[in-house]
């Protein structure tokens, strides 16, 4: 499975790419809005673990951009604030799976992009 995380803490999205990559999965890491799209120009993620906000650019351009470029590929958002607390990601992001706090374990976060990725194929 190809994952794609856009994380501006390098460190976190590293300990991410790690847990990942144990799973066997093939892991890029963008710590911009600009990586990301470039990114997306030459990799095809089935999965993007994506932070809701980045200090370098605009989660949302990069979903719009990856719901262009990529249309199957499935967008979990985390995030350290309540912003979009209430479930309205889903309604302006249709590539939105999952959102999820920024402190969740990295073994429970490997957990929902294997069941993202899984139940992508059916």
């Amino acid at each position: 499975m190809n994952v794609l995380i856009v994380e501006s803490q390098a460190e976190l999205g590293q300990l991410w790419q790690r847990h990942l990559e144990r799973q066997k999965m093939d892991v890029v890491l963008a710590v911009s809005q600009e990586e990301a799209i470039e990114t997306l120009h030459h990799y095809a993620p089935d999965i993007i673990i994506l932070d809701l906000f980045l200090r370098k650019g605009a989660a949302l351009t990069v979903a719009d951009y990856a719901q262009y470029r990529h249309p199957s590929a499935r967008i979990i958002f985390v995030t350290n604030t309540t912003f979009f607390s209430d479930g309205s990601i889903f309604a302006h992001c249709a590539n939105a799976h999952a959102f999820v706090p920024t402190a969740t374990p990295p073994e429970d976060l490997a957990a929902l992009v294997e069941h993202c990725g899984s139940s992508r194929a059916v």
